[in-house]
């Protein structure tokens, strides 16, 4: 679970910026997004193994 406090004189902005830098990083909103509708099996795996030859390929 994520947890911001205000930090002297921050503004509300300020704060919720650095809550949705900290989701961005934990990556919270992809999970959110991604489990938000019904991914069939083939699907995920479909993802799962171009998502696998894009990281090989990138390395």
């Amino acid at each position: 679970m994520i947890k911001v406090r205000p930090r002297g004189n921050e503004s509300i902005q300020q704060l919720l910026k650095r809550f949705k830098r900290l989701c961005m990083r934990e990556g919270l909103t992809r999970d959110i997004k991604r489990t938000s509708y019904y991914e069939k099996p083939s699907e995920k795996k479909r993802r799962r193994s171009r998502k696998a030859v894009r990281k090989v390929l990138m390395a």
